[in-house]
């Protein structure tokens, strides 16, 4: 672990990480005015939607459009979280309304929700107090696969192996 948090590697399908080009990465906010230029280039059909975000290890935010794959938005390099935010106009400020760790290319644990936490509180936006969906990923001792646990049932879906119960997504973490 760094001294922030733990680190996420990669873990997806190496031919999208292969495709990320230097200079990609999403944008990064690291303030308030970072983010008040950010969001005044969006259009009311993307603030409709979730984007793609990452912590990176500078414990800085990063976002990218939702379609975008978060080895892009993180310009292929580690993250201390990953997942999809939303935004939403309160009063006269932007407030985070939903956010989650959904990203399957890094798979981070719930307790990344500490680095996102600080992330925004370094640019100033109201956010819940915690992931509004949170994801528990896991990968099978067995058969190697990558697993969503669901309702806490810690059985592999793949295999029916027993999953568990602390994060173990990464073999060389």
């Amino acid at each position: 672990m760094s001294a922030r948090g733990r680190s996420y590697r990669y873990v997806g399908p190496a031919g999208l990480k292969a495709a990320v080009q230097p200079g990609d990465g999403g944008r990064r906010i690291g303030s308030a005015v970072d983010f008040g230029s950010w969001v005044v280039e969006q259009s009311a059909a993307e603030l409709a939607e979730p984007f793609t975000f990452v912590v990176g290890v500078d414990g800085v935010l990063r976002l990218a459009p939702r379609r975008s794959e978060h080895v892009a938005c993180a310009g292929g390099g580690m993250v201390l979280s990953a997942g999809e935010i939303s935004f939403m106009r309160e009063a006269d400020r932007w407030t985070v309304s939903e956010v989650s760790n959904q990203s399957t290319g890094y798979c981070p644990d719930v307790s990344s929700w500490a680095e996102v936490a600080r992330a925004l509180d370094v640019v100033g936006l109201q956010r819940p107090s915690g992931f509004t969906h949170e994801i528990v990923f896991r990968r099978c001792p067995d058969c190697q696969e990558h697993n969503v646990v669901r309702e806490d049932d810690f059985v592999c879906v793949f295999c029916g192996s027993d999953l568990p119960a602390a994060w173990n997504v990464d073999p060389t973490a």
